[in-house]
């Protein structure tokens, strides 16, 4: 019989979650992610009620940079994805794998009991994991 190792979501994310306000600018949102050398970030709530969104590089290179629409004239709300898949810290590295799969998408947001958001988690970051057990 073996025994499988259990690595949770929190063992592999990426912690420090950059959050940006969703009416700053693509370009704002461009120079953010370069300075700090992500390829994606958070985009804050309205307010309570509301859910976080998510800015991946491939959102600006489809809906802006595709689209030849300026990067100065477009709000990070008009490109962002909301709502977005979130995963506890605590889930089973396996499970998140199978949700991500399950939606077609490469990352989730973790986000922590009091819904702020901890970490964000990549399909690659779990499956070259996976092995390490």
């Amino acid at each position: 019989m073996t025994t499988e190792s259990y690595i949770k979501v929190s063992d592999v994310m990426t912690p420090d979650v950059l959050v940006i306000g969703r009416m700053a600018t693509v370009r704002e949102a461009i120079n953010l992610m370069r300075e700090a050398g992500v390829s994606s970030m958070a985009v804050e709530r309205r307010d309570m009620t509301d859910e976080y969104g998510l800015l991946v590089v491939s959102d600006i290179a489809r809906e802006v940079i595709a689209q030849d629409r300026s990067v100065d004239r477009v709000n990070v709300y008009e490109v962002m994805s909301k709502p977005v898949l979130t995963l506890p810290p605590d889930m089973n590295i396996k499970y998140a794998v199978r949700l991500l799969v399950r939606f077609s998408l490469s990352r989730a947001l973790v986000e922590n009991e009091k819904r702020v958001p901890v970490g964000i988690v990549t399909m690659r970051d779990m499956v070259l994991r996976h092995t390490q057990g």
